[in-house]
């Protein structure tokens, strides 16, 4: 599995609870999580000794950003448009 990257498109993998997020956007209600497959992008990758923290942008459809948060690998799926070749 390739390693995610700047700008990677990723879905949610386990629901990511509202004190880990900042939000953009007062008009979102997101009871107390951001849900299992939502699509979102990566915007900055911090490396440390505990390992990699990926920033992720949460938008709309109109590309208006509404959250912001940072996960680790393991609870996202880097999402795929077409077969890598050989």
């Amino acid at each position: 599995m390739k390693t995610p990257q700047l700008l990677d498109t990723i879905a949610i993998l386990k629901p990511t609870s509202i004190d880990r997020l900042s939000l953009m956007e007062a008009e979102y209600d997101f009871n107390s999580a951001l849900p299992v497959g939502l699509v979102g992008t990566i915007v900055d990758i911090h490396q440390d000794n505990q390992g990699a923290d990926y920033l992720e942008e949460f938008a709309d459809s109109d590309g208006c950003e509404f959250a912001i948060a940072y996960l680790k690998a393991n609870e996202f799926l880097t999402l795929q448009y077409e077969l890598a070749a050989a």
